[in-house]
């Protein structure tokens, strides 16, 4: 923004003690602020990723070049009597949290390195300070800002001019675009992404929400109601997300263990039915927590290693361990060895299902529609009542 402070003098009404009006003058100060013709921001977004205990955080370096355009008019003077003293304009470029700002950054005005001082008119950011025009004269500015700004996971930019034009690329390739507009063109890849946006200002009220006293969204405290805070200025945003975390996976896999506990019931069912191996509740109860066993493992030893090394770890464990067990119940180390086989299969489907991004559904329906057909298959002959016959 380009502000313009002013001191004016006004005429005063008092009344005094007997009620006689006494008139007056006295002075009063303001500022006007004028938004740019033309915004243009765009930037490389580098991705970083940093460790905290044993969470991963996402942060970005952001290397930006903003350009604006002002075509402002400062208005006349009311009355010859009544004059106004203009005091020096400044750029204003409000920034959220400017910790996050790297280096110095470099503004030029009209071919002329500005000096950038801390702090803005209304809240956070930079400014930098220009000759005091008359009342009456036109400012025309062409401004140049680059910067380096550092942050966390989350981007916004506001479109606070009459035309809006913001570019960003990065090589993080799970972009989330959020806020009040979508790009209207974006390339996303497994090398990263590419995103425009093109935004007028007949399309969003950030100049009214801003003299409003309006700022960015901010994000709600622990134990505080989201909808308690007061509404932000319109924007455009991203996100650095990571679809397929360590906890969305583990997730996933929990939501599968009631299957995989089931599939493995309805084995040692058929074996004692078909093969008339009696089973004990016991030895069902303690299979199934070999099964649920395998979950917690598979959290906590992701918290520490790989996804991968820790699945990898806690399946090896937990087959061989219903292998050995199994072939000790079911009176033969090959009938163990299958059981132990079975489960394997079905741990390396489950692990294909972890790691698709926007697969997993369809895959676990088709996996889930094969399992049911091939029990539906092997058992098509087998009689029923004629086996319950036989167990009484």
């Amino acid at each position: 923004m380009l502000v313009v402070p002013y001191v004016e003098v006004v005429a005063t009404e008092e009344r005094d003690a007997q009620g006689t009006v006494k008139k007056g003058f006295r002075e009063q100060s303001g500022a006007w602020t004028f938004f740019p013709e033309t915004l243009e921001t765009s930037g490389h977004l580098q991705p970083d990723l940093r460790r905290r205990g044993l969470h991963k955080v996402r942060v970005y370096e952001l290397k930006g070049v903003t350009r604006a355009r002002f075509e402002a008019m400062v208005p006349a003077d009311t009355s010859a009597t009544q004059s106004r003293r203009i005091g020096e304009p400044w750029l204003d470029y409000g920034v959220a949290d400017v910790r996050g700002l790297v280096g110095s950054p470099r503004l030029v005005a009209n071919g002329i390195v500005r000096l950038i001082e801390q702090g803005t008119r209304d809240g956070q950011g930079i400014h930098a300070r220009l000759a005091v025009p008359a009342a009456g004269q036109p400012i025309r500015l062409d401004t140049q800002l680059d910067f380096v700004l550092a942050g966390t996971e989350s981007l916004a930019l506001v479109p606070l001019a009459r035309s809006n034009r913001f570019s960003i690329e990065s090589s993080w390739p799970h972009p989330q675009f959020t806020g009040s507009f979508l790009p209207r063109s974006r390339s996303v890849s497994e090398k990263g992404f590419t995103a425009n946006w093109e935004v007028s200002s007949l399309a969003t009220n950030a100049q009214r929400q801003y003299r409003d006293g309006r700022t960015l969204p901010a994000t709600p405290m622990v134990g505080q109601d989201a909808n308690q805070n007061t509404p932000g200025l319109d924007a455009v945003g991203l996100s650095l997300v990571d679809p397929v975390n360590v906890y969305t996976q583990a997730d996933r896999a929990s939501k599968y263990g009631l299957l995989f506990v089931l599939l493995t019931f309805i084995g040692f069912f058929m074996f004692e039915l078909i093969k008339q191996l009696p089973i004990h509740p016991i030895q069902y109860g303690l299979v199934g927590l070999a099964l649920a066993i395998f979950f917690l493992l598979l959290v906590s030893l992701s918290e520490h290693i790989e996804f991968g090394v820790a699945y990898v770890i806690s399946s090896v464990a937990c087959i061989g361990l219903l292998g050995v067990y199994l072939s000790a119940v079911l009176r033969s180390a090959r009938r163990g060895i299958a059981f132990a086989a079975m489960l394997s299969v079905l741990y390396a489907a489950l692990y294909g299902l972890l790691i698709s991004e926007d697969n997993a559904l369809v895959l676990g329906a088709g996996l889930l529609f094969v399992i049911l057909a091939a029990i539906m298959l092997i058992t098509r002959n087998v009689d029923w009542y004629q086996l319950n016959r036989q167990a009484a």
